[in-house]
Parts: C-alpha cells; structure tokens; sequence
C-alpha cells in the first residue's frame, strides 16, 4: 500500500515509516503540519495516518477531507478516541504509544481492498 504519514514528532514519524516499509508498505510522504497535509491531498496513496495534534492545529479537517473521498485512514495519537468530533468517532485509531502489531492490523482493516502478501 501506499501511506501519508501525518505526524509532527520527527521520531515517531521515521518509527511509523521503518514499521510500515519493513512491512512492504511504501511512504509516499511523511509531513509535519496542516498546510502540508492540504497540500498533499491530491497525491495518490492508499491510506494515511494522522497524527491528531500536528503543527497547525489539529487534523480533523484533513479526516474529514479524506472522507469526503474515500480515502481509508487510521488517527495515530495519545488523544484519546473521544476527543474526536462526532463524525469522526468511528475512524480506525490506534493509540499512543503503540505497538507495531496492532498498528499494522488497523492499517489493513482501514483499508477494505488490502490485501496482504
């Protein structure tokens, strides 16, 4: 699959890149803030992780953007899932700090075309 990170924690973004590429996935960006984020909205992938609160704000209207197109994503954060707004309470999350194994099983339930090698 191809993956957006969203994630303003240099770290934990090179951490979500090594998991999902060991994994066979390929990073088709990794990128720190909101703008940045509008600004790849019209890059091809297959799923993003979003982090909840990134340089700029928080990430909701990226979530609901990529609704709006169909794109599968998985919120990435120590937020807790109830801090979401309402329409977005029912997005795939995987909480902070996570465990590769639990993180790459949500990626492929977020995604319902995925099928793994």
């Amino acid at each position: 699959m191809r993956i957006l990170i969203l994630e303003d924690d240099p770290a934990i973004a090179f951490d979500l890149q090594a998991i999902l590429e060991a994994d066979g996935h390929e990073v088709v960006d990794s990128i720190s803030s909101l703008a940045e984020a509008y600004q790849h909205l019209d890059d091809r992938f297959d799923c993003a992780l979003l982090d909840i609160d990134v340089i700029g704000g928080k990430s909701f209207g990226v979530a609901e953007t990529l609704m709006e197109r169909h794109i599968p994503f998985v919120f990435v954060s120590a937020s807790a899932p109830s801090d979401l707004p309402q329409p977005l309470q029912r997005a795939a999350f995987v909480a902070k700090p996570f465990e590769e194994k639990v993180l790459l099983k949500t990626v492929e339930h977020a995604v319902p075309h995925f099928l793994p090698c």
